[in-house]
């Protein structure tokens, strides 16, 4: 099926890394298979990462492992450098994501890199993928955190995210994300920031975004990316996650209400609402003293609800 506006759902890395309870590995693939069922068709299953960091994604090679074997399901996973990208493309992942932070700040807590080591870093990464066979060569996306401002260092000069979104592109990254990693944008501050970095880098080269919903801006913002032509958003099953690197960074958009707006607005998601709320339910059983969020959830599908 041909979509509008793919989603991406992050959950699974997004979401699990930012809460204590720890997800059993059968129940991850069950969330899996059955949102692969309601038509998801890209899912950032875990981070290559030491389980000393993050315990909750410390089986995310097997849970890649076995996500690779869903047809037609892009299998993404995050890995901070090139020791990360290595394993994920051991396992089959389809899409590897370093997070590169446009506060130095942000960057030296979570990476412990400074911008220079983490471009240092991207190159090594690049030269590591153009020595390996095209079937085995995962597409390698620099996503560009905290661009939209900082919980520990404050507003982010939008010059600084085109400049080092501009240095990574000439490095021979596939592609550039737009991450509001701490809820900061709104869709003003996200239109001047794609047409930056697309007028620097090329439009091809910025095709997705990663929004948080902390200050409710989330579906503001989701609506301003497509309207400017971005194809791929990032959501969270229950608005679960955050990052536990940047204090506050609390809020993910929820997949069920984006799921909702695009499809009454006639755009295709390829997701049926229904079954995905269902999945909505696993989750719960799985990790019920987490808190799911969603307006859509709640309310119901409303009469007359017809999916694009």
């Amino acid at each position: 099926m041909t979509v509008d506006v793919l989603i991406s759902e992050v959950g699974l890395r997004d979401g699990l890394q930012s809460i204590s309870p720890i997800m059993r590995t059968p129940d991850k693939q069950a969330w899996i298979a059955a949102q692969h069922a309601a038509g998801c068709r890209e899912m950032e299953v875990g981070s290559f990462v030491p389980a000393s960091l993050l315990p909750q994604l410390a089986d995310t090679a097997e849970v890649v492992r076995y996500a690779v074997g869903l047809e037609g399901l892009c299998v993404a996973a995050l890995a901070p450098n090139l020791r990360g990208l290595q394993d994920a493309a051991a396992n089959g992942a389809h899409k590897v994501t370093l997070p590169f932070s446009m506060s130095e700040t942000h960057s030296l807590k979570n990476l412990n890199k400074t911008h220079a080591q983490v471009l240092a870093e991207i190159r090594d990464c690049v030269g590591y993928l153009g020595e390996l066979p095209e079937h085995r060569r995962p597409q390698f996306e620099v996503s560009l955190s905290t661009a939209f401002g900082c919980t520990l260092e404050g507003p982010v000069p939008e010059y600084r995210v085109l400049n080092l979104s501009e240095q990574a592109v000439e490095l021979g990254v596939d592609e550039v994300s737009l991450s509001d990693t701490t809820g900061y944008g709104n869709p003003r501050q996200l239109k001047r920031l794609v047409h930056g970095i697309r007028g620097n880098c090329g439009a091809e080269k910025l095709r997705g975004v990663h929004l948080h919903n902390t200050r409710g801006q989330g579906l503001a913002n989701a609506l301003m990316a497509v309207e400017l032509g971005i194809t791929t958003l990032d959501a969270s099953l229950g608005g679960i996650g955050g990052c536990p690197f940047a204090p506050g960074a609390s809020g993910n958009i929820v997949t069920e209400d984006l799921v909702f707006m695009l499809e009454s607005m006639g755009l295709s998601t390829g997701i049926d609402l229904a079954a995905l709320i269902e999945v909505r339910e696993l989750v719960r059983a799985s990790l019920p003293d987490v808190e799911l969020f969603g307006f859509t959830p709640d309310a119901g599908l409303p009469i007359g609800y017809r999916a694009a």
